[in-house]
Parts: C-alpha cells; sequence; structure tokens
C-alpha cells in the first residue's frame, strides 16, 4: 500500500512539473508570436511609405529633369530598403535582419534628405497639389510607423525578459529560444521616437 501511494505521488509530481514545463514553452511560443505580429505592422506601414516614395519621384520627375543623381539615389534606396523589409518579414527580430533594415532605413532617409534640399529649388513642385497631398500621406505614414516600432519594441522586451527569468532560462535553449530577439532602431533617439515626425516638405 506504501509503495502505490508512492508511485502515486511520484506520477503527481511529474504530471505537475510536465505541465509546468508545457507552460513555459507556450509562453515563449506566444511572446514570439507577439513580436513577430508586431513587426507585421512595422512592415504594412514601410511598404506603404515605399510606395509613397516611389510616386513622389514620379510626380518629381517632371520638375526635376536635371536632379537625375538625386532621384536615382532615393530610388535606389529605396529598392534596398524594399529588400531589408522582405527579409526583415521572413526573419523577426533576428539581428543580421534588424540590422540590415535599420541601415538600408538610414540610407533612405539620408537620400530623402539630398532630396528635400535640391527640391527648395522647384518651389512650383512643393506647391503642386500632388506633392502637398503625398507630404500629408508620407507625415501620417512616418507617426504610423513610429508608433508601431514603438510597439514591436516593447514585445521583443517582454519576450526577451521572460526567457532570460529564472527558472525559464534552464528551457529557452532546449526549446530552440536561445537566441534574443533585437530591437529595431533607426538613427534617432528614443525621445526623437516620441515626437510627431515633422511635416515631410516644411
Amino acid at each position: 500500500m506504501e509503495y502505490l501511494t508512492q508511485n502515486w505521488l511520484l506520477i503527481i509530481i511529474m504530471v505537475v512539473l510536465l505541465i509546468w514545463v508545457v507552460s513555459i514553452y507556450n509562453s515563449l511560443v506566444s511572446y514570439k508570436t507577439q513580436y513577430q505580429n508586431g513587426f507585421e505592422q512595422i512592415s504594412v506601414q514601410l511598404k506603404r511609405r515605399l510606395d509613397l516614395i516611389g510616386n513622389l519621384v514620379d510626380v518629381a520627375k517632371k520638375y526635376m529633369e536635371h536632379e537625375r543623381e538625386t532621384l536615382t539615389a532615393v530610388t535606389e534606396a529605396r529598392a534596398g530598403l524594399i529588400q531589408a523589409n522582405e527579409v526583415a518579414q521572413k526573419n523577426p527580430g533576428e539581428a543580421s535582419a534588424m540590422a540590415n533594415l535599420a541601415s538600408s532605413q538610414i540610407a533612405l532617409d539620408n537620400a530623402m534628405g539630398g532630396f528635400n534640399l535640391k527640391m527648395e529649388a522647384y518651389p512650383d513642385l512643393k506647391a503642386s497639389e500632388n506633392m502637398m497631398q503625398l507630404s500629408e500621406e508620407m507625415t501620417t505614414t512616418e507617426n504610423r510607423i513610429a508608433s508601431a516600432r514603438q510597439g514591436y519594441n516593447d514585445l521583443v522586451q517582454k519576450f526577451n525578459e521572460y526567457k532570460k527569468s529564472f527558472p525559464n532560462v534552464l528551457f529557452t535553449g532546449v526549446f530552440g529560444f536561445g537566441v534574443d530577439a533585437l530591437n529595431l532602431e533607426f538613427s534617432e533617439s528614443m525621445a526623437q521616437l516620441n515626437q510627431a515626425p515633422k511635416d515631410l516638405f516644411a
């Protein structure tokens, strides 16, 4: 009788441990899914921004015939960010994908900075209805990107904190969650990130 009691006690302990370990695994999967979904929101807004920039270059070509080098720089940087975004979509949180996406975003921002400087010499372009509408849509999209990126980074932090906490850390490597997810940081500071973008052509 005592032997049977010990066996039952051992079985209960094993079942409780199994449930506990499964719970840790399920939580890791849930946190990872959350930050991956969070990145999808960034990706959607980046695609919208890239479409708008493509439209912007098409409009500008009619006015800036002598600024081919500037327009080419924007087009090439845009193509680089499209490719980086596609790679990052397949591997959200992965270090090299996030670093490549961030550097591609910075390259496009630099190209757009050069474009904005050149455009000062074309008041008719700045005043055109198409360009003003694009400016407004770009500003709205930049706000959405900043908001989505902040949300993604918060979810990445939760995932990383959960998997590093004890006793979860004992199982993360075994379950295939050993590598930290990486935040998506561009060139701005956190203070700048929390500010609404300025009007594109102000």
